[in-house]
């Protein structure tokens, strides 16, 4: 199957259904509503904040010796969905059982969404309703430009702006770092 990708023509697995993506999920790809769609929007700042959040809960897991595993776009599946977060964190216990597979099986607990210019708000709140209705505990929506991280989780919204510490509310719980060390 021939796609454009970033105005040039590549070549992709014929992904027919939610099955196929999740089997061979094609780079930079997801399945949404039945189809396969690019995931677009990425800016320079948007790079730098995926790099900064992977570092962070990295670092913090490695120091506390918690295991698991930080991941940057990597295929997990929805109850609907076949979806790429920007940063996810996945359990020992979820590596053990899922590490090997191409496609994660369900959300991961820990997703977050660093919003691009194109992105829509309600559909990015949607996307989080998605997550957490398919595993996922806790997900952070990343403004750069406003400056703002929201935290969500099944019962709350929480948000942080610059000035303030943004700390994880349900899985990894005790990592904090400053809004403005993660958005710059």
């Amino acid at each position: 199957m021939l796609v454009s990708k970033h105005n040039e023509i590549v070549s992709v697995p014929e992904i027919h259904s939610l099955e196929d993506f999740m089997a061979n999920p094609p780079d930079g790809m997801e399945w949404v509503d039945g189809q396969l769609l690019e995931k677009t929007g990425m800016t320079l700042k948007h790079s730098e904040i995926q790099g900064n959040l992977y570092f962070y809960w990295r670092s913090y897991i490695n120091s506390n010796q918690l295991g698991g595993k930080v991941y940057t776009e990597v295929p997990c599946r929805t109850y609907k969905q076949g979806r790429r977060p920007d940063v996810a964190y996945l359990t020992p216990d979820l590596v053990a059982q899922f590490g090997n597979v191409p496609t994660l099986p369900q959300s991961f607990p820990l997703i977050a969404k660093i919003v691009s210019p194109t992105d829509l708000a309600e559909e990015l709140f949607l996307k989080g309703q998605e997550y957490l209705q398919s595993g996922c505990e806790e997900v952070w929506l990343v403004f750069p430009e406003s400056q703002l991280v929201l935290v969500v989780t099944d019962n709350q919204v929480l948000g942080f702006k610059v000035g303030d510490v943004v700390r994880t509310q349900k899985v990894l719980l005790g990592f904090s770092v400053a809004v403005e060390e993660l958005l710059t």
